[in-house]
């Protein structure tokens, strides 16, 4: 920017009045001397606005306050819809052609999964299992990440089911959940709750060291991950005409007994 002119006091132009020619003021008559100085502070505006015009005509814009843009949030992947596992895998109970199944995921020390065995599972083996109008399947579920002992219970009980004494060892472990639980090494409980099932001894016990079945538990665990179940005990009912329902947690018996009804009278 060029520098500013004063413009209190008039000064000419050197190409206008060359030095040789000093101007002439007339010194009698004050006011022609005040109308020179008013004409020159004209001038020295209209110099002024000429050499910058923008000067006089720009005005500083107000900064105008901004809200903040929220981040968009990234778009989450759909997860697929949960669907009934497939039947006919795990131990059952009950008439193979019980017009509704209901499969349970469980995990032997887990407190839910024994109070549901302690609260509803017998009145359900009564009324529907034993009167042939609900099958009863158990698939594995053991949740070794909180309970350390619950992959060795699994495989026991499935050891015990290669010999057909499933639900004598799914029965025994359960009604002392509260014995081996806790035990850094549960496998002489195991093996003791077994020999009192009535199974090989030998074979049970090569059974649990070579993890034989261990490779079924990860299946059922697998197939329940992909069914929806987060914990347990985890539920799945399946009926006539496709009709299926996922229950998560120990709810009381009315509420298997409102999902087998419905199913039932359809």
């Amino acid at each position: 920017m060029p520098p500013q002119r004063d413009h209190t006091t008039f000064t000419t132009d050197a190409a206008a009045h060359p030095s040789d020619t000093p101007p002439v003021v007339a010194k009698s008559n004050p006011w022609m001397a005040l109308s020179i100085g008013l004409l020159g502070l004209i001038a020295g505006y209209v110099v002024g606005a000429g050499v910058h015009p923008s000067l006089s005509a720009y005005v500083a814009p107000s900064p105008t306050a901004q809200a903040p843009t929220a981040p968009t949030a990234p778009a989450q992947p759909t997860p697929p819809a949960a669907t009934a596992p497939a039947t006919g895998v795990g131990p059952t109970l009950g008439k193979a052609d019980a017009s509704v199944t209901i499969v349970e995921f469980t995990d032997f020390q887990c407190p839910f999964c024994s109070r549901h065995f302690q609260q509803t599972f017998r009145d359900i083996k009564k009324n529907y299992v034993d009167a042939g109008k609900v099958k009863y399947e158990l698939r594995m579920f053991p949740l070794t990440s909180i309970h350390q002992n619950a992959m060795a219970a699994a495989e026991a009980a499935m050891c015990a089911n290669a010999q057909g004494k499933f639900w004598e060892m799914h029965d025994t472990l359960f009604s002392n959940q509260g014995t081996w639980s806790g035990q850094s090494d549960p496998t002489a409980t195991f093996k003791t709750y077994a020999s009192d099932a009535g199974v090989n001894a030998a074979t049970f016990a090569r059974c649990l060291t070579n993890h034989t079945t261990q490779a079924q538990i990860q299946k059922d665990m697998a197939d329940g991950s992909a069914a929806g179940i987060t914990g347990t005990p985890g539920f799945w009912i399946e009926g006539p005409k496709g009709k299926t329902q996922l229950v998560s947690g120990a709810y009381p018996y009315a509420t298997f007994q409102t999902a087998f009804d419905s199913m039932l009278s359809s």
